[in-house]
């Protein structure tokens, strides 16, 4: 079985609100309430596995004011959620809904439970209303709902489930066949995109810089973007290739992970891997004279590599896919966009990888900004080197004799290699939020959460 381009880049890439954990808990538990045949939700209960409840634990909820928690969003998504929307699920939030889902959490009406040793991406939400139990499980991908049941008995009918299974089908076949392919490969099945495939990329494009202009323009999150904005303008730093592309994907990143209600166009799930994919690129190209077909070539190739990357290390892990697997797509499409052929490429995924390999992922919040901003610049500093003949070896830890070996050593690593260190990050984390030291503005939910 092989598959299009557009194909690929319909299946991996998406509009989402938010950080698409807290999304996908939110998705569940409105596609339950949704089967609910009379009454609102009264009692909403979820599993997750272990990185689903890592990213969701402290990262803000857009349009919310501000708020974090698993809890709340099962309860946005409960109460408020339109599951047909997808990953943008809570783009109806309003402010009275708000209030009254942070009631609902904040009395209790939700129950969270960790699955320790659940592998992959998985949230299965209960809903009891009206005298009615709904259930709804979400697999593998963030928005690939595979199960509804109202009183335990399938619901087989709905369109909402239908839509989702035929859409996610073949998602395995998918990343089997991602997984057989080279860098050269890649490449090629960018030469197939059409013009509908381009005006995709477009809005991608689209999506991502109201983001990063928002971020710049009013300092949200963590003001990152916003702070080497000013530093450029001070002159205390050089506006080059490496920095606008940090100002660019920083911005968009503190603006998303401050919960502004602006959707990203996210990449292999999740919408800060999107960023990465597509502003680096997108910045670097305001540098130079180019067709528009150079840049959105580029930006497909940048999709593509982060899917291979991440057919490899799995959708969520210890490692930071941002960094590794978003910046070996941007500075993949760097390298093409700046006239490199394949064998550049290789060379700066090569050398990005050997630089931040080492990122771990210790959950979605404000921080990540500056990784975003990291992984931007060394996604450029890597495709220029490569074009100056610099490479790092193969004879240096974990890098390959190719960019493929490379990039599936990255997958061994983050699978095989740091199983222990995903779970003392969640340790940490979780001591850390129910001590009362976190971030979370929720924070009195230890009796409301079974982490066993």
């Amino acid at each position: 079985m092989t598959f299009t381009v557009k194909e690929i880049l319909h299946h991996e890439v998406a509009p989402a609100l938010g950080c698409t954990e807290p999304v996908a808990i939110a998705l569940a538990s409105a596609a339950a309430a949704s089967t609910l045949p009379q009454g609102g939700p009264e009692q909403v209960e979820i599993w997750v596995d272990p990185n689903i409840y890592k990213n969701g634990l402290a990262v803000i909820i857009p349009g919310t004011g501000g708020l974090t928690g698993l809890d709340t969003a099962a309860a946005l998504g409960a109460l408020c959620g339109d599951p047909f929307l997808g990953l943008e699920v809570l783009s109806p939030l309003e402010e009275k809904g708000v209030a009254e889902a942070k009631d609902f959490a904040e009395n209790g009406h939700v129950k969270v439970n960790l699955l320790p040793e659940k592998k992959g991406i998985y949230v299965r939400s209960v809903v009891k209303g009206g005298g009615h139990v709904s259930e709804a499980v979400i697999e593998n991908y963030h928005n690939n709902l595979t199960a509804l049941y109202l009183d335990s008995t399938p619901v087989k009918n709905s369109k909402l489930l239908t839509r989702r299974m035929e859409k996610k089908s073949d998602s395995s076949a998918m990343e089997d066949w991602i997984k057989t392919l080279s860098l050269p490969d890649l490449l090629a099945l960018t030469d197939d995109l059409d013009e509908e495939d381009c005006e995709f990329l477009r809005e991608g494009i689209r999506y991502n810089m109201r983001l990063s202009e928002y971020g710049i323009k009013h300092g949200t999150g963590l003001g990152v973007g916003l702070t080497l904005e000013r530093l450029a303008r001070q002159k205390l730093l050089a506006r080059d290739m490496v920095l606008s592309a940090r100002i660019t994907t920083s911005a968009a990143a503190d603006a998303r992970m401050g919960g502004i209600k602006l959707p990203a166009m996210s990449s292999a799930g999740s919408g800060n891997h999107g960023l990465t994919a597509i502003l680096p690129i997108y910045a670097v190209s305001r540098f130079m004279d180019l067709e528009e077909e150079t840049v959105l070539k580029s930006i497909a190739l940048s999709h593509l590599v982060t899917a291979y990357v991440k057919a490899h290390t799995g959708r969520l892990s210890a490692v930071c896919g941002c960094s590794v697997a978003a910046g070996a797509g941007a500075t993949a499409g760097v390298t093409y966009l700046l006239g490199g052929t394949t064998r550049h490429m290789a060379g700066a995924i090569t050398n990005l990888t050997e630089d931040l390999a080492g990122i771990i992922c210790d959950g979605a919040k404000s921080g990540c900004a500056l990784k975003l901003a990291t992984a931007a610049g060394t996604a450029v500093q890597a495709a220029l080197f490569a074009l100056h003949g610099v490479n790092v070896h193969d004879t240096d830890g974990i890098i390959g004799n190719s960019a493929e070996k490379t990039m599936q050593n990255i997958g061994t690593l983050s699978t095989q290699g740091m199983i222990e260190t995903d779970r003392t990050i969640l340790k940490i984390m979780i001591e850390k939020h129910f001590s009362g030291k976190g971030a979370n503005p929720n924070a009195d939910e230890k009796a409301s959460h079974n982490t066993g």
